[in-house]
């Protein structure tokens, strides 16, 4: 369902107004779910007109949804009463994407939402950021470049940025990197071709990335305008060799070879990513999985379709 261009009366809501975008993909969706369980907001949701509405079909009679490429942006903040934009859109830029199509979501997009907030009185812009550095690709270089641009409305929004770690479970697409080798080790493939695998990160279960944006809601109705930055990750930094091992270990795989070594280290790779959990364990936000509970219950998830598929 899509909503044609009205007269532009704004409702008089009782609820407040999250306007989400990238809701159709996997944190996003995640992230509706959970807001539309609360009962507490109203939830406007910002699409392509091809955009696959699987992740979210359960809740296409319970919130407003528009197609960006159907319906002029400012027209949204016209009809609508919005009180938080929850940017969770993005584009990778795998596969020899151009990249002035990762600028246009990573980058156009959110400065386009961010401006129309500022001119119809939004409260809170809450992005959704990556930890990794700039020098890595045309992704993370977007990310950068559009966190400069929110810091620069704090005056005139409560602008949060969210930098996530490596964040994984069941039902994501396998292009990331630990769904792939989930996958791979559950079909048994003959061998996965990896770097040496010394990088280290902070991998973190998606049960526990919803729950802080939750917890980062809440707590923006008791702040100012201003920037403020939550980095959320995981408590147990391990290689991606070690990563790799324990699904492996847990998957049950005997036979499948993980050739390390294989792959070169991408360009600038940032080999081991150090972020501060501090702010956002302030706000009484810890993980409730621990690595190797994530991974079972992704396993367990996951073992069905790939087996059958």
């Amino acid at each position: 369902m899509t909503f044609k261009k009205s007269k532009h009366k704004k409702p008089q809501n009782i609820k407040k107004s999250i306007l989400i975008t990238g809701a159709t993909g996997y944190l996003g969706s995640k992230l509706a779910h959970a807001l539309v369980n609360r009962n507490e907001y109203e939830i406007i949701i910002l699409k392509r007109k091809s955009s696959n509405t699987f992740r979210i079909s359960e809740l296409l009679g319970k919130i407003k949804m528009y197609d960006l490429d159907m319906t002029p942006l400012e027209d949204i903040f016209l009809e609508n009463k919005i009180d938080t934009v929850l940017h969770c859109a993005t584009d990778y830029g795998r596969k020899d994407v151009n990249p002035l199509q990762v600028i246009e979501a990573n980058l156009l997009l959110p400065v386009r939402l961010l401006e129309f907030g500022r001119k119809h009185d939004i409260r809170c812009f809450i992005n959704t950021d990556t930890i990794l550095d700039k020098r890595i690709n045309h992704y993370s270089l977007s990310k950068r470049h559009f966190n400069d641009w929110l810091m620069s409305y704090r005056k005139n929004v409560l602008c949060i940025n969210v930098a996530l770690e490596h964040f994984y479970g069941p039902g994501d697409d396998t292009t990331k990197f630990a769904s792939f080798v989930v996958h791979s080790l559950l079909k048994k493939v003959d061998k996965i071709d990896l770097t040496a695998g010394e990088q280290k990160r902070d991998f973190i279960f998606i049960h526990d990335v919803v729950s802080a944006f939750l917890r980062i809601i809440d707590y923006s109705s008791t702040l100012r305008k201003d920037f403020y930055e939550f980095q959320i990750g995981g408590s147990e930094p391990v290689t991606i060799k070690e990563f790799v091992l324990m699904i492996k270990r847990l998957t049950g795989n005997t036979t499948t070879i993980l050739n390390f070594g294989a792959l070169p280290y991408r360009e600038d790779e940032i080999m081991e990513c150090r972020i501060d959990v501090e702010p956002i364990k302030k706000l009484g936000w810890k993980t409730m999985y621990s690595l190797e509970e994530g991974l079972k219950l992704m396993i367990e998830q996951e073992v069905v379709y790939t087996v059958s598929s």
